[in-house]
């Protein structure tokens, strides 16, 4: 989109509440607690017929060292320099206090354009607040409420016209460009295509999971080049689940940067279980899951949870080992790796291990391949026939059991859908078959038909009988009937 608008204010103004109002999603997490919003949140935001980029950030707060809160502010104020327009938002019940001075100073040096707002302005009780707005300086103040919505329609007649002028100025520029050959635009449409590849329609959604203090921010940082996200030597630093947006070498993507997950038990915090339920839904809807480990200790139990979560999922599976840059002996270290995966990971063996260095860069090719492999396996269909050829001869090799004496049959399989791949086989008594001889054919399937380590669901299920006249018990026609008997009674 052709607009940005930037949220800033002191923490706890609202900012993240008004950001979800926009956007008409719950994508920022919202609480009482001050400090929520550590990470910038973009997303796209409808006001009326207005289409924009919403920009959420950080509580600004009077703290300029190396500090989580210094750190945080000059993320936000990077947020408000490539912003077209900035809401400054004071709380009108609190009415404008010193910080909100010393701010509004240094958002009339940075930003063009800054609105200014009186949130919780509901009620007699935000008056003096509001009136006290006057005297920052920044031109007359909306009177809002992000929590019940009033505002919005005054807000909207301040936009329209930065908006329209954003666009027209984007018009002008790109008038030039009118000769733009699509002559090759749908020859994709044409080709038969065994995996349909991201597009920047639709791009690869990839989710970055892993325990806190792993380095998932400063990896997405390393992959988009620049220092998009707030990182630290304090654990749990991140708290919403992040999106953003890029082209990957060549490949569209939309990277999620999550919540470091602890043991459920050491959950207690609030913020803390609302930031993990965030980070579990950005799983949920992710296609790929990358699992980042710490080198110095790779698959404690709560990593081995994290990527068996993945798996139930049904996501396609990549496990990235970072803080590669401090291991001495890598050789050894490497094989020692792979060794615990194939153990302690048996529902994805052949999944992609990759060394990487959050610090440096170095892998992350690697783990850009690593990813696609993924993909596009877990987007593998296998046609029919080839599949029932290859179940009889797996039926040969090893027959199924025969409870009772009598054999249970597998007449036919076919797959019936992808991401993750997932099979159908008619059996005659499934019920009766083993979860050994399940496994049996998922490891076959992993392995004749090129699909390691994604997920892969094999569903067994009864033909019942087909034939719709063999239940029903013959009846005889009256009139014979009636002879019978006749003869029977003579």
């Amino acid at each position: 989109m052709s607009f940005t608008l930037a949220i800033v204010g002191r923490p706890n103004v609202g900012k993240s509440t008004l950001f979800n109002r926009l956007v008409g999603k719950r994508l920022a997490l919202v609480d009482d607690q001050p400090g929520v919003t550590r990470d910038l949140r973009e997303g796209e935001a409808r006001l009326g017929d207005l289409r924009f980029t919403v920009v959420d950030t950080a509580g600004l707060e009077e703290a300029t060292d190396e500090s989580l809160q210094g750190r945080m502010r000059k993320l936000t104020e990077r947020a408000v320099g490539m912003a077209d327009a900035c809401l400054f938002m004071i709380d009108a019940r609190a009415g404008v206090l010193a910080a909100d001075e010393v701010f509004a100073d240094i958002l009339r040096k940075k930003s063009a354009h800054v609105i200014l707002g009186a949130n919780k302005s509901e009620g007699r009780a935000a008056d003096a607040g509001f009136l006290e707005a006057y005297a920052l300086g920044l031109g007359e103040p909306l009177r809002l409420s992000a929590e019940h919505g009033e505002g919005m329609a005054e807000l909207h007649a301040v936009l329209a016209p930065l908006i329209e002028a954003a666009e027209a100025r984007l018009d002008a520029e790109a008038a030039p460009e009118v000769d733009v050959d699509l002559s090759d635009e749908d020859d994709d449409e044409d080709m038969e295509a065994p995996v349909r590849m991201p597009t920047a329609a639709r791009p690869l959604q990839v989710a970055v999971v892993g325990r806190p203090n792993a380095g998932k921010s400063t990896l997405i940082n390393q992959i988009l080049g620049e220092d998009r996200l707030l990182t630290g030597p304090e654990a749990g630093i991140t708290r919403d689940s992040i999106s953003l947006s890029m082209d990957w070498q060549g490949t569209p993507v939309r990277l999620f940067d999550t919540a470091g997950m602890r043991k459920r038990a050491k959950v207690q915090d609030k913020l803390e279980k609302l930031s993990v339920s965030d980070g579990l839904r950005a799983v949920k809807f992710a296609e790929v899951v990358v699992v980042l480990l710490d080198a110095q200790i790779p698959f404690e139990a709560q990593d081995l949870k994290i990527a068996d979560l993945a798996e139930r999922e049904g996501r396609a599976v990549v496990i990235a080992v970072n803080k590669w840059d401090l291991e001495t002996d890598r050789q050894d270290k490497l094989i020692a790796l792979k060794e615990e995966f194939a153990r302690l990971l048996p529902q994805l063996r052949g999944a992609p291990l990759v060394t990487v260095s959050a610090l440096t860069g170095r892998g992350l090719d690697r783990l850009h391949d690593a990813v696609i492999s993924a993909y596009t396996v877990w987007n593998r269909r296998v046609p029919t026939a080839r599949l029932n050829r290859w179940l009889a001869g797996m039926l040969e090799m090893h027959p199924p059991p025969a409870p009772g004496g009598r054999r249970i049959k597998l007449r036919y399989m076919t797959q019936v859908k992808t991401r993750p791949p997932a099979f159908v086989v008619m059996a005659s008594v499934p019920e009766k078959l083993p979860e050994s001889y399940r496994r049996y054919l998922v490891n076959g399937l992993r392995e004749d038909f090129e699909m390691p380590g994604t997920p892969i669901r094999l569903t067994f299920r009864g033909q019942g009988d087909r034939n719709p006249f063999r239940a029903k018990k013959k009846k005889t026609p009256s009139r014979l009937r009636k002879h019978i008997e006749k003869k029977s009674g003579s």
